[in-house]
């Protein structure tokens, strides 16, 4: 019987989902936020939280059991540095999940799963162009200064090297 084992299997063996969360848990640490399905994100909404519960105990088995979990050393070093610390005063929903719509390719429900505290930068304005006439005369006076090639001419210097 299957009481109370409801494990999210996205059509995957155990070893390759355990690859999946591990590689979306560590890229969600490191980046702060990710892009990804919305049955994945579910799922690895539950590790992330358990691994922010894991970091905020700051304790060298704690550290062992993320490294097990994560296998990047980056990832470890980026949970107890920076994302239990910050977490400290929460007592639990340490992430969100915000639905995108569907993917145009399969229609799959995408979403962006993130850290409930962060903050994404403003994206900078590129500058407008003010001086583009003066950038451009230079060009057209470097063209002007080159000699015209004669295609002619190195076309009978050919022939009658043949020759």
């Amino acid at each position: 019987m299957r009481h109370r084992k409801n494990t999210v299997k996205l059509g995957r063996t155990s070893s390759q989902r355990e690859a999946l969360f591990s590689s979306l848990v560590s890229n969600l640490i490191l980046a702060k936020r990710i892009r990804t399905t919305l049955p994945k994100a579910r799922a690895t909404k539950r590790l992330a939280d358990k691994m922010v519960t894991v970091g905020k105990k700051g304790t060298l088995a704690a550290r062992r059991q993320a490294l097990s979990f994560l296998k990047l050393d980056a990832a470890v070093a980026e949970l107890f540095g920076a994302v239990a610390p910050a977490m400290k005063d929460r007592a639990g929903g340490y992430t969100r999940v915000v639905k995108l719509g569907k993917r145009l390719s399969d229609s799959s429900e995408m979403c962006i799963l993130e850290w409930v505290d962060f903050v994404p930068k403003a994206k900078k304005v590129k500058a407008e162009k003010t001086e583009a006439a003066p950038k451009s005369e230079p060009k057209a006076d470097k063209k002007a200064a080159k000699p015209a090639k004669k295609p002619a001419a190195k076309k009978a210097k050919k022939d009658e090297e043949k020759k």
